[in-house]
């Protein structure tokens, strides 16, 4: 990022979520004037203890459930807005140590370990101080109410020369930044413009989710995070996961397979409990007078992982017109990666945009390779995981022994840093964002570790399905 003077270009982002809000501070910081279209309502005012408990945005369904922003997030906001991180850690997050999860005996900082760190914050939490720091910039503006519905699009050389509301109104622009979310509407923008839309990658996540929040009543925290920035696990045939929120708050994700009825009960509070209770790593959260609910049960079914064609080099250059985080690229939930991407990806972008003045072809390819550079090894890390485990929580729904797991490279990986302290914070750093899967498989001298590694020690056991599909039946208040 290069200044913060104000010049002539103009941007219109489209969204005032994580993205888009990441997108407009970005761009301010190269100089360019910014509004933001968002069709929802303003957030409600007041502390973002209290405001972001009662912030309602039904388009942004998966804003009421269980986030982490992992140490590339972190990273971001401490070397491009630390003002941001400061609001948020002076509004009641809080930075996780990560080498808190170190192996029993691998103790002692080494250099790196200070970029092992997350923020635990709920994501209205986070969402607000970064919608807050936004609107008070000079040269943004943040409108509610109306939403791009097209593009138009120079006639000669194809570049964005303008948007137009749902409510027919004409916005000049130089740059077009859709951070829509899953939506992805630059696409229909496109198809309405006659521009081909190049194909989406897409990958089941097989994922239906159900997320509660709590506060804690107690002292301390009831439990380890024996995860760094969070509790419990993905097991055979579930997955059960606690992240530390702002303001002594925690959730609490359930994670099954869509469509699975016999933990329907999980929608009540009751069966929602009784399968917490039941988790590793999760009981001591919930004992009496540790913590009080705080929500209702929140249930949702996560969409495919996609890398979205518009975001690639597959898709013709539309100069002016850039997607920007789910827009771009979803990934699986479970991985924790959505938001921080997000705000990697508005920096990258704006930095692009700063060493490019010219708003053309040139320009939309490097954006291209640009994205394609930071989600697709997320994008094929996440469908690959995924596969493996659709197969393996379907075999054990249809009571079938699990598909033979090969030996592989990560299965090796994740045992090994049970017990050894390098290829622990190896892993970390790939899980947590800061280096990519294929950094990690192709470090020798780590696989050498893995290698001399002592055995690791058994696993917690989660309740076995037909005890975890009657736990949840039994409790009081859950659905047949």
């Amino acid at each position: 990022m290069t200044t913060t003077e104000t010049t002539d270009r103009t941007a219109v982002v489209a969204g005032a979520g994580i993205a888009g809000l990441a997108g407009a501070l970005a761009l301010h910081g190269i100089g360019y004037r910014v509004l933001v279209l968002e069709r929802g309502a303003e957030p409600p005012a007041g502390p973002v203890e209290v405001a972001a408990a009662s912030w309602v945005r039904p388009a942004v369904p998966q804003g009421i459930h269980s986030h982490t922003l992992t140490s590339l997030g972190v990273k971001v906001l401490r070397e491009r807005a630390p003002h941001v991180l400061d609001a948020a850690l002076a509004a009641g997050a809080r930075l996780l140590d990560l080498t808190e999860a170190l192996p029993p005996g691998e103790g002692g900082r080494e250099p790196g370990d200070e970029e092992l760190v997350a923020l635990g914050c709920r994501r209205t939490a986070l969402e607000l101080v970064l919608y807050r720091a936004v609107v008070a910039l000079p040269g943004v503006e943040v409108r509610h109410g109306p939403a791009v519905g097209a593009l138009e699009l120079d006639p000669g050389d194809g570049r964005v020369r303008a948007v137009r509301t749902d409510g027919g109104e004409r916005i000049a622009a130089d740059v077009v930044i859709d951070a829509t979310g899953r939506h992805a509407a630059a696409r229909s923008w496109l198809r309405g413009a006659g521009v081909p839309v190049a194909e989406d990658r897409v990958g089941p996540s097989g994922l239906s989710g159900f997320t509660r929040f709590y506060r804690l009543t107690g002292e301390g925290r009831p439990g380890p995070l024996n995860r760094g920035n969070a509790a419990g696990d993905i097991f055979d045939h579930y997955a059960g996961v606690l992240h530390p929120g702002d303001n002594n708050t925690f959730s609490i994700a359930l994670a099954t397979l869509p469509g699975d009825r016999a933990l329907h009960g999980l929608l009540t509070p009751a069966g929602f409990t009784a399968a917490a209770r039941a988790t590793p790593g999760l009981a001591a959260w919930l004992a009496d007078g540790a913590s009080e609910p705080i929500s209702p049960v929140h249930a949702i079914t996560s969409p495919p992982n996609t890398l979205r064609g518009t975001a690639t080099s597959r898709q013709r250059p539309v100069p002016g017109l850039f997607p920007l985080g789910d827009a771009a690229c979803v990934t699986n939930p479970l991985f924790g990666r959505g938001m921080s991407l997000a705000l990697a990806h508005a920096f990258r972008l704006a930095d692009l945009l700063a060493a490019h003045p010219t708003v053309d072809a040139a320009l939309s390819r490097a954006a291209a390779r640009e994205a394609e550079s930071l989600f697709l090894p997320w994008y094929e890390q996440s469908a690959a995981a995924d596969r493996e485990r659709i197969a393996r929580w379907r075999a054990r729904i249809q009571g079938a022994s699990a598909p033979a797991a090969r030996p592989s490279a990560s299965a090796a990986l994740a045992s090994a840093a049970r017990t050894d302290g390098t290829v622990w914070r190896g892993l970390t750093r790939m899980l947590m964002g800061l280096t990519t899967p294929e950094e990690l498989l192709g470090d020798e001298k780590l696989h050498a570790r893995v290698r001399g590694a002592a055995p690791a020690p058994a696993r917690p056991q989660a309740p076995a399905r037909d005890t975890l599909v009657r736990l949840v039946g039994a409790a009081e208040g859950a659905l047949g």
